[in-house]
């Protein structure tokens, strides 16, 4: 669902008492970039439903929220976590990307989900094993350091490199996180646990995580 416009009247309970994190886009009707903004705002709002609430909240209509914000120009976004200010953009239009980068820290995991830092220390304590699903040419340029790779297109057939023999999870990541998500919730579907990095390699090297390039040992 698109994002919902929110009021003085409706504040604290859509905002402030929200159980999700909240995406707040401050804007008025005669703010061109505003316009620019709102569509974007919207598809964000449509790709993370459940996970995001997304609201928008005129300026003009709503002179109280504004300035408790100190909103002196706008597009302006806000993200509030467990009704505390999170994260802030207020540098003119924000592209879908730089929208889920900033609310990507605050998004509710599923069970079998990892954010990169918990990929991360996970590995450190040798307790999982990246399995890189691109293809093999992309895997030898660059990948997450001790991945070993197994294609997507070959993953049914070699689903039983996945049990975790060793004791370790594997978890899997394409180059964004929705390819890897399908293919675990479709192994969880047939009793074979996986894990899967949210964001993919993309939001990996993002966080300026460690990467490993060329040839794998």
């Amino acid at each position: 669902m698109p994002a919902i416009a929110v009021t003085e009247a409706t504040f604290e309970r859509d905002v402030l008492r929200s159980e999700l994190p909240v995406l707040i886009d401050f804007h008025a009707d005669w703010c061109q970039p505003c316009k620019v903004q709102s569509p974007i705002v919207d598809e964000v709002a449509r790709e993370l439903e459940g996970k995001l609430k997304v609201v928008k909240i005129d300026v003009d209509k709503n002179p109280r929220i504004a300035a408790s914000f100190r909103v002196q120009s706008i597009p302006q976004l806000f993200v509030i976590d467990q009704g505390q200010v999170a994260a802030h953009h207020d540098r003119g239009v924000a592209n879908k990307q730089q929208i889920l980068q900033m609310v990507r820290p605050f998004l509710p995991t599923q069970g079998n989900e990892l954010k990169p830092a918990d990929l991360a220390m996970l590995m450190q304590q040798r307790r999982v094993v990246p399995v890189d699903l691109r293809e093999p040419a992309a895997y030898a340029r660059y990948r997450i350091p001790g991945a070993v790779n197994i294609p997507a297109a070959d993953l049914p057939k070699r689903a039983a490199e996945l049990q975790p023999r060793d004791g370790r999870l594997r978890v899997l990541y394409a180059r964004s996180g929705d390819e890897a998500r399908d293919l675990a919730d479709s192994l969880g579907k047939q009793g074979l646990q996986v894990g899967w990095l949210s964001g993919g390699f993309l939001h990996w090297e993002a966080d300026g995580l460690p990467v490993e390039r060329g040839k794998p040992a």
